[in-house]
């Protein structure tokens, strides 16, 4: 496996600066060119790496040292660019934007770990010389993982660069226009998917164009040999059948969810709940999404009018956050619509965010699926909220998060668990869920 792969992380000042834009066009700039881009997004984000897989051709994987820890975030990294010419890693947030106001789990920690040189995006809005204070700043804040250079977004016109080029004393990679087709479409919970927009065919060109791409990829070579990554564990023989929710409606999935499952013995099942009836399966994971943009045509849909009679008859269920929606009662989004009805709660979609950040859990063992103690580390993000029965049980105890209520997630009734919790998986959470549908099929 080839540990020195040529790669390069794109960071911002800020959130909205236009990383995803920069990353987006370098990505298929370099593709234009013939090279293999491996894609990476840091952080527990789902939108922006739907939009790399598109441009890329491979999927892009998550870099989150707070959910998957510094070993994984270099095994993950290593061994899904093998084969890649060239990795293009986008960052989260600002540079040094972390857990709790600090590094951990920042751009510059993933930056650190895999010893990658880092591009700044710069958005010069309303500024000339006044942004050479901003980049003094980045340029000298952390020593160790500083910005071997920038690119400037949205630069208003020529007479705007040469003001800025004036008192430039730092490598400038590339300087891209204010283009209003640039830009990508946001909702509540962030950009819309990649799926949702036609592709840019102009893309590769601007930045072809706008940036010194020859010098970004020798940049890129430049980066050092790291460790060789933790082997991933075999296969085990594909034992049940796993359906997973992929849709418009369910479509918040973490790759390496699917290839733990997978190494843990399932046979994955690809089906769209808002067109396909239940899968001939023995467990079903409905990841996140927007249940709440579809909730008349989910209501209607012949899998959610069987998903009620699996869950009563006892196969294991994993619900997170859209899918937990879809497991409750009723989902009040523009109206009042049945969903499956068998977790004991009615949801309700708010104009504000009722949860935002990492969360860590236990299960408490009022779930077959889940094996008492097991330790769950993941994000929320939701606009939701729910109305709980009385007697409603949970299935996780929150050391970290909001949850559903009183630091509780994970709402349960039988072999069923929904939660507001989207899970990074451990081998161990894969495992448990595999012994679950395996103790269904032989009933």
């Amino acid at each position: 496996m080839n540990h020195a792969i040529p790669r390069i992380v794109i960071a911002g000042t800020w959130s909205g600066c236009g990383k995803t834009t920069v990353a987006r066009g370098l990505m298929a700039a370099f593709a234009a060119r013939g090279l293999t881009v491996q894609p990476f997004k840091v952080g527990p984000d789902f939108i922006d790496p739907s939009h790399h897989t598109a441009i890329c051709g491979r999927i892009s994987r998550n870099l989150d040292p707070f959910m998957m820890g510094d070993e994984e975030v270099c095994s993950v990294f290593a061994r899904a660019s093998e084969g890649a010419d060239l990795a293009i890693i986008e960052g989260v947030m600002g540079l040094f934007d972390g857990v709790d106001g600090s590094t951990v789990a920042s751009t510059a920690h993933v930056a650190e770990l895999l010893s990658a040189p880092v591009i700044l995006v710069v958005e010069p809005r309303g500024m000339s010389g006044s942004v050479h204070a901003v980049i003094k700043g980045y340029a000298t804040y952390l020593p160790g993982t500083l910005p071997e250079g920038f690119i400037f977004n949205c630069v208003g016109s020529r007479r705007h660069r040469s003001l800025i080029e004036a008192g430039l004393s730092v490598k400038a990679f590339g300087w891209i226009p204010r283009r209003e087709d640039l830009m990508l479409s946001s909702r509540h919970l962030g950009l819309v998917m990649a799926s949702e927009v036609r592709p840019h065919s102009a893309l590769a060109g601007i930045f072809e164009e706008c940036c010194d791409l020859d010098a970004i990829f020798e940049l890129a070579r430049g980066a050092p040999g790291i460790h060789g990554p933790k082997a991933a564990p075999p296969s085990k023989p594909g034992r049940v059948r796993i359906g997973v929710a992929r849709d418009a409606a369910f479509c918040f999935t973490y790759q390496e969810n699917l290839d733990r499952l997978t190494r843990a013995g399932a046979r994955l099942v690809i089906f769209s709940p808002l067109a396909d009836p239940l899968p001939d399966v023995e467990g079903l994971y409905l990841p996140g999404g927007y249940p709440e943009l579809h909730s008349e045509a989910l209501s209607a849909s012949p899998f959610l009018r069987h998903l009620r009679t699996a869950c009563s008859d006892g196969m294991p269920v994993y619900g997170e956050c859209g899918g937990l929606l879809a497991l409750c009662e009723s989902l009040s989004a523009g109206g009042e619509f049945p969903m499956a009805g068998w977790l004991p709660a009615r949801a309700i979609l708010t104009p504000r965010v009722q949860a935002l950040g990492y969360v860590e859990a236990r299960a408490t063992g009022h779930a077959a699926a889940l094996t008492p103690g097991l330790a769950l580390q993941g994000h929320e993000f939701h606009y939701s909220t729910l109305e709980c029965a009385r007697d409603a049980r949970f299935s996780l105890e929150l050391t970290r998060g909001t949850g559903i209520s009183g630091g509780l997630d994970g709402l349960t009734e039988g072999n069923t668990v929904g939660a507001f919790t989207h899970a990074y998986f451990t081998d161990a959470f894969a495992e448990s869920f595999v012994r679950a549908a395996e103790g269904y099929l032989k009933t």
